[in-house]
């Protein structure tokens, strides 16, 4: 008798309980929030405050940069400007920057079957000024080439006095061996994207890149040029941007290739993109030529979360991007006279605008 009032009690507990769960609602959890992305225009926050920024910081790092050559400086948070000070419109030199560019026009051909990474220098006809590459250069792959390890040594444009002095000797190193920041490697990609996409790098730019992105100063032939030298066939391909423009590109890669509704680059190239191939010492390693920051290495005197990157040209030039964070930080140096940010002095920088976020940061 005992165990039937048992075994009823623990069926009418067992219902009372099926039926508060169909009366109750089920908790949802709260709706994500749609990423931004500007329009026309940049959007600006109305204070940094509201963010959970420091004011009193961030201006800590404006006022250390008026004391270097830095002539602009915006940061994006969650896809508006957070705070920015200088000529963020001027049209200035990229410099090295311009290889970021490249890989990104190279994302969007691998993505519609136009080049493969894996197709050989021999594959695709490539050949340079006497004396000529090797059949054993000639196997130098694409990817070879975006990482820096081609083990083609061949003179280039638009070498610095520095990278002549380091460029190894023809034959030192077999392909994908070695990695050295090589300008025939980012020159050669130049040519190689304009023969397999038969479009002039600056336009491709222009339509794939800059026309969905809304840059709001880049122009085209204005802000281009190619610098030929008779050391190679393969001329450096020179762009001038301002900050704002280069923020819309570092946002395009913190959204994963992705701008309001259009998948621009495939996510998978990104992925590969900001992937650290080789170790570079203090800045960390080197992907498909973008600089990784890899154990918080990156910049002098900063630790960098993991997933760091960015995009760098001589001088002091950057876009940073910090996934962690949903942050994109651009600097830049008017290097038409002679200017110049040490890595040391951009270091502190970072570290100042850094200091300056929530301490909850996410």
């Amino acid at each position: 008798m005992k165990t039937r009032t048992t075994l009823r009690l623990q069926m009418l507990l067992l219902g009372l309980c099926l039926l508060s769960a169909l009366q109750c609602p089920a908790q949802t959890q709260p709706a994500k929030l749609a990423p931004v992305y500007p329009g026309k225009t940049w959007s600006s926050a109305d204070a940094p405050e509201k963010y959970g920024w420091s004011p009193e910081k961030l201006q800590q790092a404006r006022a250390y940069s008026g004391t270097i050559a830095t002539e602009a400086v915006m940061i994006v948070h969650k896809g508006v400007i957070l705070d920015q000070w200088g000529a963020t419109t001027k049209r200035l030199n990229t410099h090295s920057i311009r290889k970021s560019f490249i890989s990104a026009l190279y994302g969007i051909a691998v993505e519609a079957g136009q080049i493969s990474v894996d197709d050989t220098l021999e594959k695709l006809d490539i050949d340079d000024r006497a004396p000529s590459l090797t059949a054993d250069e000639k196997q130098a792959t694409v990817g070879d080439l975006l990482k820096a390890r081609s083990g083609v040594y061949h003179p280039a444009a638009y070498e610095t006095a520095s990278m002549k002095k380091k460029r190894p000797a023809r034959g030192a190193h077999p392909r994908g061996a070695f990695w050295y920041y090589n300008n025939w490697d980012f020159n050669a990609l130049g040519g190689i994207y304009e023969k397999v996409a038969k479009q002039n790098v600056f336009d491709a730019f222009r339509q794939h890149i800059a026309a969905p992105l809304q840059m709001e100063d880049f122009q085209v032939p204005a802000d281009t040029k190619f610098v030929n030298e008779p050391a190679s066939d393969f001329p450096a391909y020179v762009f001038r941007m301002s900050a704002r423009d280069m923020a819309r590109f570092g946002l395009l890669y913190l959204r994963n290739g992705k701008w309001a509704d259009k998948q621009i680059l495939s996510e998978k190239w990104v992925r590969e993109s900001v992937a650290a191939y080789s170790k570079t010492g203090g800045s960390g390693g080197y992907g498909y030529l973008w600089w990784v920051a890899v154990d918080g290495r990156h910049y002098p005197g900063v630790k960098l979360p993991d997933g760091s990157y960015s995009a760098r040209g001589a001088g002091g030039h950057c876009i940073l991007i910090l996934p962690e964070y949903d942050l994109v930080i651009v600097h830049r140096v008017n290097t038409d006279i002679p200017n110049k940010v040490t890595s040391a002095q951009l270091g502190k920088l970072l570290k100042l605008i850094l200091d300056a976020k929530p301490t909850d940061f996410k």
